[in-house]
């Protein structure tokens, strides 16, 4: 035993660079082991339990210990443990799951590219769209548009996408022809006395605007999540994506719907597009599609999109892009039974009826003296804090509300995430009625205690 919990978690501080963590911190504070997981909860190393309300990452559609998706990832590795999609090679698992996401895609699609990560699947939109324009004789059609706040991942590609400054930040990206538009937070954002409608009018204006300045013939796409996930959980005014849309189609710019954290019932409908009224022209999803018992992710694009991209591969010879894990098998027969498992359990609907029943829940704080806003769609939701309601000031720390009731939460045994002053809640599209009060209740506890040891009220 050391200054930490256990000597596992002295290892963990010894070898290991932690993601998302400041260094010297956890040199000092060590790690959260969490040695196990069942159903909602996980365990750490001292048999603490805990509720996850953030699904892992935003991700763990089906609880920690589903044994259908267990024992298809022992079928795959007795079966065909690992082969390739290179050079005209295939496998069973891949093609059936990439037939059963072009059987759920909200719009047609064409062709489905398997990568491992979002990360990866955003970095291969990007490439994939430059050579499509290459092909087509577009070669000056080349930059992205998305928004400030965005989260679209963190290669270096992708974090050029992403619109946060943590990921930004030292990394030097993003690189050039990555521009940013604002943030569709109306409770942020919006000018005094502007409506929704007002708001999503101005930020269409305002990506005209950009695509005018630039020349339409330089912008290749506008990228965005349905619901922005990591940026806040941030619900998209009324009417904005209908706008945002006619405005893209008007200049002859793509669509990409970054369904990575919407995706497979988080919004109450099986994908964000459904739910906000998007007719994207490529979309990636990730997370949810395995409940990440197995890492992947998917790039769907349309016809018009697939057609440049195979004039080019065959003028060249060969499609010059992926990855050694692309279509991983096990990883696919994974997802491929995570979404069996969803359609035949009907967890889209559930999902939306449990998140009702937290919407609910979570609106009755909104009286609450450090509540500025509780937004949310679905089973996804956050709760934004301040020290002054009136003016939306943050204590005299911006974040310093948010990590303390997060902290607090933990200590009352659920899991959850403070972006910022905003406090996520994204728990598992399984969790029933008495879990989701679960949830609420301990976000009560911690509220309360985050009041008292504000001083605020």
């Amino acid at each position: 035993m050391n200054k930490y919990n256990s000597a596992l978690a002295g290892k963990d501080v010894q070898y290991q660079l932690h993601p998302y963590t400041d260094a010297i911190l956890h040199q000092e504070v060590g790690p959260l082991i969490i040695e196990r997981g069942e159903g909602v909860y996980v365990f750490d190393d001292q048999g603490k339990r805990y509720i996850e309300a953030m699904s892992g990452l935003w991700s763990v559609a089906l609880g920690f210990s589903n044994q259908r998706l267990i024992e298809a990832a022992e079928r795959q590795l007795r079966t065909l443990p690992f082969y390739h999609l290179f050079s005209h090679k295939s496998h069973s698992s891949s093609i059936e799951l990439s037939e059963k996401l072009i059987e759920l895609a909200p719009v047609p699609m064409s062709k489905v590219f398997l990568t491992n990560s979002g990360s990866e699947a955003n970095d291969t939109v990007v490439k994939l769209i430059w050579y499509r324009n290459n092909a087509i004789g577009k070669p000056e059609k080349k930059k992205f548009i998305s928004r400030r706040n965005a989260y679209h991942g963190i290669t270096v590609a992708s974090a050029s996408l992403t619109g946060l400054p943590p990921n930004q930040r030292g990394f030097d990206v993003p690189l050039p022809g990555f521009y940013h538009v604002s943030c569709p937070h109306h409770y942020r954002y919006a000018q005094d006395g502007e409506t929704e409608e007002q708001f999503a009018d101005r930020l269409a204006d305002e990506l005209e605007s950009v695509i005018l300045s630039e020349g339409p013939e330089t912008i290749a796409a506008f990228y965005g999540e349905p619901l922005m996930g990591a940026g806040g959980v941030i619900v998209p005014p009324r009417t904005y994506w209908e706008k945002v849309q006619a405005v893209c189609r008007k200049y002859d710019i793509l669509i990409v719907a970054d369904e990575v954290i919407c995706g497979f019932g988080r919004t109450g409908n099986m994908f964000g597009c459904e739910t906000f009224g998007i007719t994207p022209d490529v979309m990636v999803v990730s997370k949810q599609l395995s409940s990440s018992y197995q890492p992947i992710a998917a790039v769907l694009v349309n016809d018009t999109v697939f057609e440049g991209i195979a004039d080019q591969s065959h003028a060249f010879g060969t499609l010059g892009h992926g990855f050694t894990g692309t279509g991983h098998p096990v990883a696919s027969a994974v997802a491929l039974e995570n979404l069996k498992i969803i359609e035949e359990e009907r967890l889209v609907e559930y999902a939306a009826e449990m998140g009702d029943l937290m919407q609910a829940g979570l609106a009755r704080f909104k009286s609450h003296p450090l509540v500025g806003e509780v937004r949310g769609h679905g089973l996804i939701a956050a709760v934004e804090l301040v020290a002054n309601r009136s003016t939306k000031a943050p204590l005299d720390v911006a974040g310093k509300l948010g990590k303390f009731l997060a902290g607090r939460a933990q200590e009352h045994g659920m899991i959850t995430r403070a972006m910022g002053d905003s406090i996520a809640f994204c728990p598992p599209l399984i969790s029933t009625q008495e879990e989701i009060q679960l949830v609420l209740d301990t976000f009560g506890r911690a509220l309360d205690d985050t009041a008292r040891w504000s001083g605020l009220v």
